[in-house]
């Protein structure tokens, strides 16, 4: 039986939960008395994590503020219709991105994926049926050669080819009928260093020139908070920040945004559509509740002050470890344009100090608590934008009693 004659045959069933004059609970509802407490860690044997490292996918992004765990909470008790649900927080997003629309995705890499088939489809109902193999020649893609990285398989996922160029000059002649899109991707600097073969300016410009739209991969881009504006400024057509990383959504969240009939498309494409390639890239309710409310409270709230914290951090961690002979503490701003925060590296005389930075990576990571830190050499890497208030000093004890074990 089909889902569409299973939905219709509802109605004449008996009222829900009413089995021979007996009233028995229904699915998901939740009951009035509150379940104990359990620990789902120790339940399935799962070795919780300090995360001294970064916002990695594999120890599940940043932690969800209040804020959003509130929302997410206060909204999975009652149904909504995802289409005017995800149209009515696409329009609140977009109010506070100062954008035309915006939609909430299953993560950056969701966002690309919806987003290229945007830019193939458009509201055509048969090339949405028909990715990733749509009828007529392939269609392509615009990259820079340098930032050809892992995550453009997303892109690739709705059957383009990607077309590298090297410099302005051959992108130019890159463009042709078959040509769809151009992808940039911000945070390529920062993974392989070096300068953009062509600027985000003239890459926009160029593509306006022939009618392409231009989509941005900024997923990790944020702090500073005002890159949440500055590409639909600068004129991209479709932006993506992930929802999980310093935003602090929902880890299976993201954002796309920008021109609205490209997020009318890109919605299209998406579920709870039953037909088209996003429909296994479902987003729910509580976590576009989550993100919605995830967003609100970044750009709200007092990134100086926040900036600051994690600085003190930093003054905490090295006051503790300075103690120890030979060993000294530097803090890192990274530049950006991705994971630009501060991180903290503690160094020492591995004459005095006789362990790798490795070894002390091993001892934290096997230790209780587990601690997820970075080591090579004579060096530790420590993040602390992502630690508990709890954590801080956790983090600079069990450091310091491996490094004086080693003196």
């Amino acid at each position: 039986m089909k889902r569409r004659e299973v939905i219709k045959n509802l109605s004449i069933l008996p009222a829900a939960g009413v089995i021979a004059g007996s009233v028995i609970p229904f699915g998901c509802v939740n009951s009035e008395n509150a379940a104990p407490k359990r620990d789902f860690f120790e339940e399935l044997g799962v070795t919780k994590k300090i995360n001294a490292g970064g916002t990695m996918t594999y120890l599940s992004g940043s932690l969800m503020r209040p804020e959003t765990v509130a929302a997410i909470n206060a909204t999975c008790h009652d149904f909504a219709n995802m289409y005017e649900l995800q149209d009515k927080a696409g329009a609140k997003i977009a109010e506070m991105l100062k954008c035309e629309a915006a939609m909430v995705t299953s993560g950056a890499a969701g966002a690309l994926v919806l987003g290229t088939a945007a830019c193939i489809t458009g509201t055509n109902k048969e090339l949405i049926e028909q990715l990733p193999l749509p009828s007529g020649p392939q269609r392509e893609v615009i990259i820079q050669k340098k930032h050809r990285y892992v995550f453009d398989q997303s892109v690739r996922n709705t059957g383009v080819k990607l077309v590298e160029v090297e410099n302005a000059e051959e992108m130019e002649k890159a463009i042709n009928s078959n040509t769809v899109m151009a992808l940039f991707f911000n945070g390529a600097i920062s993974w392989f260093g070096g300068t953009d073969s062509i600027s985000h300016e003239e890459f926009v410009a160029i593509a306006k020139r022939h009618n392409i739209p231009t989509f941005i991969d900024a997923a990790a881009d944020v702090p500073p908070v005002e890159n949440l504006f500055r590409f639909q400024k600068i004129g991209f057509d479709l932006v993506t920040f992930s929802g999980g990383k310093m935003i602090c959504g929902p880890q299976s969240a993201g954002l796309l945004f920008g021109r609205k009939d490209l997020i009318e498309a890109a919605k299209l494409n998406n579920s709870p559509n039953e037909c088209p390639i996003g429909r296994p890239m479902k987003v729910n309710k509580e976590e576009i509740f989550g993100m919605y409310a995830a967003l609100k409270s970044y750009i709200e709230r007092d990134h100086e002050k926040e900036l600051q914290e994690w600085l003190d951090r930093i003054n905490h961690i090295t006051a503790t470890l300075e103690t120890i002979s030979t060993v000294k503490c530097e803090t890192i701003m990274n530049p950006g344009p991705a994971n630009a925060f501060p991180t903290m590296k503690v160094s020492w005389d591995q004459k005095k100090v006789k362990i790798k930075g490795e070894d002390v990576t091993k001892a934290l990571d096997s230790g209780t608590p587990s601690i997820v830190a970075g080591g090579r050499g004579n060096s530790l890497n420590l993040g602390v934008v992502l630690l508990r208030p709890d954590q801080v000093n956790i983090v600079a004890r069990r450091v310091k009693e491996i490094l004086e074990q080693a003196v």
